[in-house]
């Protein structure tokens, strides 16, 4: 079996997690397909993709919105179908029975492959979206599964002649770490947090946040307008 991601990275740990603790009889192993099947690429998308979430995010929403049709979506199917006589190397070296993908570059390059007749593995694709995206469907014919994050994704793909039994509602996946339960009452203590406020939990920052001034700006209208409410900030830099 084989677990495929390119970016989707959490995702993909957490459905690894699950299967070695559960089912410890498959063989399993996460590749990572984008830097396998070129590294220079998969930088350079990663650091584009970074550089527009952070700076100019409309770009990005445009080049998303963009890529469902047309002559966009159309390039980057075409590359995917170039990048994956590559990932097929792999594929015939570890010869799975499964295949399941958390981005729809890998999903689209395995269809591509099954299409063709040089694999058969199931593939199994995790649309790791809380929204449909056009992306995720090319191949549908030679996907055999497909896990969604709630039912308007799943009437959606329907709506694309996918088939009712190819689908899954199964939320996106969540690592075990969300299913430990905690005593908090003393969390409250240790914390200093009144029990009878709510709580919010907000993280500033990240990777691909908001920038420093619109964090602060967010941060600032939650204090001055949460008269009932306790703010946990969490924050990865100073």
């Amino acid at each position: 079996m084989l677990l495929m991601e390119v970016g989707h990275l959490n995702a993909a740990k957490s459905i690894h997690e699950y299967i070695e603790t559960n089912y410890k009889e498959n063989d399993l192993e996460m590749i990572d397909c984008m830097k396998y099947v070129s590294e220079p690429i998969e930088k350079l998308t990663t650091a584009a993709y970074r550089e527009a979430a952070k700076k100019v995010p409309w770009v990005w929403g445009r080049i998303y919105n963009d890529s469902q049709k047309g002559p966009l979506a159309h390039l980057s199917t075409r590359a995917n179908k170039v990048m994956a006589i590559k990932l097929l190397r792999l594929l015939r070296k570890k010869q799975p029975d499964l295949i399941i993908s958390t981005h729809p570059f890998s999903s689209q390059m395995c269809s591509y492959l099954k299409r063709k007749g040089k694999i058969t593995s199931k593939i199994a694709t995790i649309l790791t979206d809380f929204a449909p995206h056009d992306q995720w469907l090319v191949g549908s014919n030679f996907t055999d599964f497909y896990f969604v994050a709630n039912d308007k994704m799943k009437k959606y793909l329907i709506s694309k002649n996918i088939s009712n039994n190819k689908v899954f509602v199964t939320g996106i996946p969540l690592s075990n770490r969300f299913l430990h339960t905690y005593d908090r009452k003393k969390i409250l203590a240790d914390y200093k947090l009144e029990d009878k406020k709510k709580n919010i939990l907000f993280f500033g920052g990240g990777e691909f946040g908001l920038g420093k001034s619109r964090t602060i700006e967010i941060f600032d209208a939650l204090i001055k307008f949460s008269n009932n409410l306790q703010i946990v900030a969490i924050a990865r830099k100073k």
